[in-house]
């Protein structure tokens, strides 16, 4: 099996690892715009439809992806240090 195409230090490039990361961050900030809706519901606020949050979502998952990538890429930095320890 090849390995996935890395930067020079060994690494996932940063869009590769955004790309993958971002059906994941999207439906988590999805998720939590619902929520916010139902949330808002109940203090007398309009709520959210669950297409209305699927939409929202789109353009405010790119800084969650972002956010969750320098977080991984932090992860597996941390993981790469470790190994050289042992």
């Amino acid at each position: 099996m090849t390995e996935p195409r890395t930067d020079r230090g060994g690494r996932w490039r940063s869009w590769r690892l955004g790309l993958a990361l971002w059906p994941f961050a999207t439906s988590a900030v999805a998720i939590n715009l619902f929520l916010l809706g139902l949330i808002g519901e109940s203090v007398g606020l309009g709520s959210l439809s669950p297409v209305q949050s699927l939409w929202l979502s789109l353009p405010l998952g790119l800084p969650a992806t972002w956010a969750a990538a320098r977080w991984v890429r932090g992860l597996i930095a941390q993981a790469d240090r470790d190994d050289l320890q042992l």
